[in-house]
Parts: structure tokens; C-alpha cells; sequence
């Protein structure tokens, strides 16, 4: 079993700024990338950001210049700092790892979301 806890997510008013975390834990062997996605009302889910175990990042041009992603590999935890937040990043924030487990199987896991919501 592996779990990923996601924390960070609230209410900002527009041009403010949030750090989302996300741990993974249980029987984790190693984890390759790790991302976060987002789904707004009446979307479909889409990424934000993506970063390899080597530090590689890869971003949505909707947000390029304005949020980063993190990851401490010690402490299988990916971070994602938002800055000059706009109401259209609105939207509930999931996490996403390519774990594999101690067994080495390989598979993706998910976290529960997080909400954040950017109004005044």
C-alpha cells in the first residue's frame, strides 16, 4: 500500500500565493516522477507541473513563470509553490507519483485533492 497526503490548499485572493505539499508513504521502493494535476468545475483533469527524480520539471504554459515544483527525494515529499495566483487556477489539486513499491511493481498512485480557490 502507498499513500499520498496531500496539505497547503485554501482560499487567496487573487495575486497571493500557496505552497501545496504532498508525501508519499507505505511500501515504496523508489518513486520516479512525481506531478501535480488539477481539475476545475465542467474540466477535465490537467498537469501543472511534472519533475523526475533527478530534478528534471516540466510545466503547463498556463503557468510557466509563476508556480514551482519541488521535491525532497529523502522524504518522498513534492512541493508546489504558487505565486501571482489568477481565479482561473481555481480548481481541486491532486498529486501524482510513479511509485514503485517493494514488491517492484510499478504504478501510478493518487491523492485525495486538495481545494484551492483563488476569489476576493
Amino acid at each position: 500500500q502507498v499513500q499520498l497526503v496531500e496539505s497547503g490548499g485554501g482560499l487567496v485572493p487573487p495575486g497571493g500565493s500557496l505552497t501545496l505539499s504532498c508525501a508519499a508513504s507505505g511500501s515504496i521502493f523508489s518513486i520516479n516522477d512525481m506531478g501535480w494535476y488539477r481539475q476545475a468545475p465542467g474540466n477535465q483533469r490537467e498537469l501543472v507541473a511534472t519533475i523526475t527524480a533527478g530534478g528534471s520539471t516540466n510545466y503547463a504554459d498556463s503557468v510557466k513563470g509563476r508556480f514551482t515544483i519541488s521535491r525532497d527525494n529523502a522524504k518522498n515529499t513534492v512541493y508546489l509553490q504558487m505565486n501571482s495566483l489568477k481565479p482561473e487556477d481555481t480548481a481541486v489539486y491532486y498529486c501524482n507519483a510513479a511509485v514503485v513499491n517493494t514488491a517492484r511493481a510499478r504504478f501510478a498512485s493518487w491523492g485525495q485533492g486538495t481545494q484551492v480557490t483563488v476569489s476576493s
